[in-house]
């Protein structure tokens, strides 16, 4: 509280640790490395339609954990403080939802949001529940499945990908993909500007529950430390941004924001 009180408005950024308390699995151990195989990638996903029917099988199982989750207290914790000034912007790494749904009012999903569709064609935004449903009906044999979430709406799934029947765009039959940022690809460069002038115009930056290791991220950590403006890691464990804080502290983060 000290450190938000004496650089008020600060900058949050918020990574996946943030929502581990909300039943969303995270992609990272205390040291930085993968806990599983990475995520698809950008090019993957958009050449291979084998690619693309072992995404969306695995989603059945994965995605509505992301899409049922509730925020918890430190999606509520940021909320308030926003609202009393001691919090400006929040940048989130996260394609969740949950600072909006806990009631924060300026947040910037720097990587999308996985509730929405964009058709890589016409561009047309949807529903991904839309989707989902489609996928449910377009592939019974493939709904009575069972399988465990992983981070970000995939799942753990072993089965004949082959023969799962991937939904096309309603309006022109394009390639449906999540409105978000893939690895491989890059964040929209009007969505990494306003986060930077977001940064410029407040005192410092507190990063919550991200080890910044990806650079669309750590880039706001070696902004700031170029500033002048204080850096406080929050999180378990080891950060990319770890020489660039003056404040690290290394505990349960729904713990030290209540």
């Amino acid at each position: 509280m000290t450190f938000l009180r004496d650089n008020a408005p600060v900058t949050v950024i918020t990574g996946a640790g943030i929502s581990t308390d909300s039943g969303i699995p995270d992609y990272r151990d205390n040291k930085g490395e993968w806990k599983r195989t990475p995520p698809v990638q950008h090019q993957d996903y958009m050449r291979s339609e084998a690619v693309r029917k072992r995404y969306w099988a695995r989603s059945l199982f994965g995605w509505p954990v992301l899409y049922h989750a509730k925020p918890n207290s430190a999606h509520y914790a940021i909320a308030e403080f926003q609202q009393q000034g001691l919090i400006g912007c929040v940048i989130t790494q996260n394609v969740d939802g949950l600072h909006q749904k806990a009631g924060a009012t300026r947040v910037i999903n720097l990587h999308g949001y996985a509730n929405d569709m964009v058709c890589m064609s016409c561009r047309e935004i949807t529903p991904r529940l839309d989707m989902h449903e489609r996928s449910l009906k377009l592939n019974p044999d493939f709904a009575a499945l069972e399988a465990t979430a992983a981070p970000d709406g995939d799942a753990d799934l072993e089965a004949d990908f082959e023969q799962f029947k991937v939904a096309g765009c309603r309006s022109c039959g394009g390639i449906l993909k999540p409105d978000v940022v893939y690895f491989g690809d890059n964040v929209p460069r009007p969505r990494v500007e306003e986060a930077q002038k977001s940064l410029e115009n407040s005192n410092a930056l507190l990063a919550i529950g991200t080890s910044l290791m990806v650079f669309s991220g750590y880039r706001f950590a070696r902004q700031a430390h170029q500033s002048n403006q204080p850096v406080a890691l929050l999180t378990l464990g080891k950060t990319r941004a770890d020489e660039l804080a003056t404040l690290k502290l290394n505990c349960s983060i729904k713990d030290v924001l209540a």
